[in-house]
């Protein structure tokens, strides 16, 4: 029996990536804000998530700190809320945000601050070539993850040593494994610093500002990151509360 050709559907689209919230007609630079997530889920991450919620104040500060300096700003959506093995979902979802982002801004250096899983996709999405450097606060960065592709990437590790979700040890572990690529990398610890970045919540806000800020070279780096970038410091961390020191 004939089986009858079926007609050719072409796959669902999927829903859009990346959502700007501030996009200048000409921007020199891009921020994108990359939120936590689980280690498995398929499910759709919620409106009302708090790990998207715990983001919105650094978004907001990198907002008023580069107002009226032609950088675009704006978030990375999940398809789905978690990692989920090999599949890697938030990393895929970074990448294709910033093809979003150059479809729509132009070819711009973009910097990543990425919290928990979302500092974990920010570290992978960095092999784009958009991508001129990442802040990545409190990051699940499993041993073993690849670091090759951050070779010529400006990269800050942020931990609290309070942590009890995410491990600041592979942190430590990810920026020496980092620098040995060919990254410029920093490592801070946050004294007290918990994963919600709730303790000293303020300090964490200023010191992402200063990061970011320095990343596209609207402002001065902490004088310790300058060190650490240069080499002249060593892999291990510094104190987060004493970056200004010369």
């Amino acid at each position: 029996m004939a089986v009858r050709p079926q007609p050719h559907t072409a796959p669902p689209a999927l829903a859009p990536a990346l959502a700007l919230d501030r996009a200048p007609d000409r921007p020199s630079a891009a921020v994108l804000v990359l939120h936590g997530g689980r280690a498995d889920g398929l499910a759709p991450p919620s409106a009302l998530s708090l790990a998207g919620a715990r983001m919105r104040p650094f978004s907001a500060s990198i907002a008023r700190a580069t107002a009226g300096r032609g950088i675009a700003l704006g978030r990375v959506r999940y398809l789905h809320r978690g990692w989920n093995g090999e599949r890697a979902d938030a990393a895929r979802d970074a990448v294709r945000a910033l093809d979003e982002l150059a479809a729509s801004c132009g070819s711009v250096p973009v910097v990543l601050v990425g919290h928990s899983m979302g500092g974990r996709a920010a570290l992978s999405a960095a092999a784009h070539p958009a991508v001129r450097g990442v802040v990545a606060l409190a990051p699940w960065c499993p041993e073993g993850e690849p670091v090759d592709h951050l070779a010529g990437k400006d990269v800050v590790l942020v931990h609290g040593d309070r942590d009890r979700v995410t491990d600041p040890r592979d942190s430590w572990s990810a920026a020496r494994r980092a620098r040995a690529a060919g990254a410029a990398t920093c490592a801070l610890r946050v004294p007290g610093g918990d994963h919600a970045m709730l303790r000293g919540a303020g300090a964490w806000h200023t010191l992402t500002v200063r990061l970011v800020t320095g990343l596209l070279g609207l402002g001065p780096l902490p004088p310790a990151v300058v060190r650490s970038f240069s080499g002249q410091d060593g892999p291990e961390p510094a104190d987060a509360t004493t970056v200004d020191r010369a």
